[in-house]
């Protein structure tokens, strides 16, 4: 009995803890870094499209 008691109240508890931190950083760290890049790519495609179509 005891050690279910211990369970239901591990699994009630919501906390955000340090390891949650550490995985939600690793997810956003390369979406920072990449984001400029892709930002770049997306504005620089149709200007590059729209002068090869001129020419």
């Amino acid at each position: 009995m005891k050690m279910r008691r211990k369970l239901e109240k591990r699994e009630k508890n919501e906390r955000y803890r340090f390891v949650d931190f550490l995985v939600d950083l690793l997810f956003f760290v390369p979406e920072l870094l990449f984001l400029p890049i892709r930002l770049l790519v997306w504005m620089v495609r149709p200007i590059v499209r729209l002068v090869t179509d001129i020419f």
